[in-house]
């Protein structure tokens, strides 16, 4: 990301920075990869290390299936009935070592706050709109959002007053980037980048409370949540600046590359964390080569997962899919489009399918509770009886 300052900050770091009591404000500066990553410098009324009380909430990994034969996997996220705030309401489907990627149905603000000790998140605005609120500031969300959370960040989601915001999550056990390959060396996005830097929206306001009480802070760090009661409220930052602070993208400024025939899904690459990539499937023109063929050939994911979560539209190379599925097509065997689909392409000139992609290059495991939202058909969806 880009540097970036909001509110009051001296003139020299890691100086005197007086309040105007002769007070002084706490400098906290907050890193990645030791001091040699991206990092913000922050400025507190209080001590950010003030807790009062600490104790476990619980576990929150997934149990996963045993393993079992190598299937294309289709998940209808819609059927979920889990519900509740932004950390409540997640309903996890898949995960490996690397990230976990579920939904959440939000239907109520956050009355905790809530930070991710393990890695970045992503979430995805399917629909809904509200704020989300951190300790570097505000960002108000609305459909088709990317909002990137970096590591460590106190943050809470508001949805809007009668309205349910549904996510696609992602929580990465590391920093959710731009791709290496659309930046140059001084980290500026290229010409070639398919979004620049006046896409990207950082934090809209900083709301600093000078409060002194109990408020509690949800941890998530090491497979366990813990309940740490600060003395303050979190928002007690006064200024800060940097390059490390939450961030937003919306899927409608991504700017496809097309060309004479079938582009590869590379080209559609958003964001990238260790060991996984996310791309946007967003409207565009079809090949234009007079004997292109629109539909994606089959293809095997010689060294990747492939998870795919329609947001919207007709998508092209897929039949009995729905807004909210996911698919999961495994490496390790072959896949591509339904029965038809390659023909029904020919000649067409443009898409309007709306959808996100995920590839991981360790397997994802099936959490045991996305199994009551299967179709179960799905790995046999290619096969045409003949009568």
């Amino acid at each position: 990301m880009y540097y970036r300052q909001m509110g009051k900050v001296p003139h020299k770091r890691h100086t005197m920075f007086k309040k105007e009591d002769g007070g002084l404000y706490r400098e906290q500066v907050m890193g990645t990869r030791g001091f040699s990553g991206t990092q913000s410098i922050l400025y507190h009324h209080f001590m950010p290390t003030e807790v009062v009380k600490s104790e476990l909430v619980g576990q929150y990994l997934p149990e996963y299936e045993e393993q079992r034969e190598l299937n294309h996997r289709h998940f209808f996220t819609n059927k979920t009935t889990k519900k509740g705030d932004a950390l409540k309401a997640r309903e996890y489907i898949v995960g490996n070592q690397d990230l976990l990627i579920g939904t959440a149905n939000v239907t109520e603000p956050m009355e905790s706050f809530y930070r991710n000790g393990d890695g970045d998140e992503m979430f995805y605005i399917h629909y809904g709109s509200g704020k989300l609120e951190t300790m570097f500031g505000t960002i108000s969300y609305s459909p088709g959002d990317y909002l990137i959370i970096p590591i460590g960040t106190i943050y809470r989601i508001i949805p809007d007053a009668n309205e349910i915001t549904k996510i696609l999550i992602v929580e990465a056990y590391s920093q959710i980037t731009t791709p290496r390959r659309y930046r140059n060396e001084y980290g500026q996005l290229l010409e070639h980048s398919p979004f620049c830097e006046r896409d990207i929206r950082g934090p809209e306001t900083l709301m600093t409370f000078a409060e002194k009480g109990e408020y509690e802070v949800m941890t998530k760090s090491r497979g366990i949540i813990s309940s740490h009661m600060l003395g303050h409220h979190p928002f007690d930052v006064v200024g800060w600046d940097g390059y490390l602070y939450p961030w937003a993208f919306n899927i409608e400024n991504f700017e496809p590359i097309t060309g004479r025939v079938h582009q590869p899904p590379p080209v559609h690459q958003t964001f990238e964390g260790n060991n996984f990539v996310v791309c946007s499937f967003v409207p565009r023109l079809y090949d234009y080569h007079p004997e292109a063929i629109p539909a994606p050939y089959y293809h095997s994911n010689v060294n990747s997962d492939e998870l795919l979560y329609y947001v919207k539209g007709n998508f092209m190379s897929r039949k009995g899919v729905q807004e909210g599925s996911i698919t999961l097509h495994p490496g390790g065997i072959p896949h591509g489009p339904h029965p038809g689909k390659t023909e029904a392409s020919i000649g067409k000139k443009q898409t309007l399918e709306l959808a996100v992609m995920i590839d991981t290059f360790h397997p994802l495991k099936i959490v045991k509770t996305a199994q009551l939202l299967e179709d179960p058909a799905y790995m046999y969806s290619w096969y045409e009886k003949k009568e």
